[in-house]
């Protein structure tokens, strides 16, 4: 529940740095308290006697439907953006006009946020650094869109390094769902917002990495099983920070492999975005 801490803390410090008042700032805050309401819920009930947290499929509908609210927002919202109109994507060769399906793609990426970073904290120090370092790529990605944006995932960043100070090996204060989920929400709206999506992929890609090796663990087992008559693994264990646990990699240098990952893909998100924009 280390969440609690930091993330009240990294919004507090968005709001006083831009000065004035930004709706899109105020809309970000808003589902980052959302989704944080969802995690910080799903650790109370993992303190109680049956300690297995909040049911998978109400977690599911609870941040598809602060998604859903995203995107009913934002097709009701007057945003400034420099294109002049809204439910565009921007992409290194052009802007993609996704009309209406902007508001279905809104909410998918903010379940897909959510459940991709909660995948990940598993190790102390993981979470906080590769997400620190995503919200780097993404505030330079949307600085000509919307600088404001760009102040409050700066902020999101710093906040993230400084609870890094007390959640590095060995940690005293673990981040929990509700510090994974309201980061997740976070990125996910920073992309809504802006329509910085493809920069949101690449600068979440390790993100992306874990939740990919849950699927394809599910997959390969249910498609040897039905043709073999069982199920075999690709994984010794989901997600990947688990296998690599398992195969006898130290914690640390798992955690510090994902920081190089990391940050190589936040620096080609940001360039994406930057050539987008």
């Amino acid at each position: 529940m280390g969440g609690l801490f930091f993330v009240p803390v990294g919004i507090a410090v968005a709001k006083f740095a831009t000065g004035v008042y930004s709706v899109e700032v105020a809309a970000t805050a808003a589902a980052t308290f959302a989704f944080a309401a969802i995690g910080l819920l799903d650790d109370a009930l993992s303190f109680t006697k049956r300690k297995c947290g909040m049911d998978p499929w109400l977690r599911l509908l609870l941040e598809a439907a602060v998604g859903i609210w995203f995107s009913f927002w934002l097709d009701t919202t007057n945003l400034s953006s420099p294109y002049g109109m809204k439910m565009l994507v921007p992409l290194p060769l052009g802007l993609l006009c996704l009309g209406k399906l902007y508001l279905l793609l809104t909410p998918l990426c903010f379940v897909s946020m959510g459940k991709g970073i909660n995948l990940a904290d598993g190790l102390d120090g993981l979470v906080a650094g590769t997400a620190a370092l995503a919200f780097i790529g993404m505030s330079i990605a949307v600085l000509p869109l919307c600088p404001e944006l760009s102040i409050f995932g700066a902020a999101m960043a710093g906040a993230c390094v400084g609870f890094l100070l007390h959640n590095q090996y060995k940690a005293s204060v673990i981040m929990g769902d509700t510090g994974s989920s309201a980061l997740g929400g976070a990125l996910a709206a920073m992309a809504a917002c802006t329509g910085m999506f493809f920069p949101l992929f690449i600068a979440s890609g390790f993100f992306v990495l874990e939740a990919s090796s849950v699927i394809m663990q599910v997959l390969y087992f249910k498609a040897t099983k039905h043709y073999e008559g069982s199920g075999r693994r690709l994984f010794k264990m989901v997600p990947l920070h688990l296998h690599l646990e398992l195969c006898g990699h130290k914690e640390t240098m798992i955690v510090a492999g994902a920081y190089v990952v990391s940050c190589v893909l936040a620096l080609f998100a940001a360039y994406i975005g930057l050539k987008s924009a």
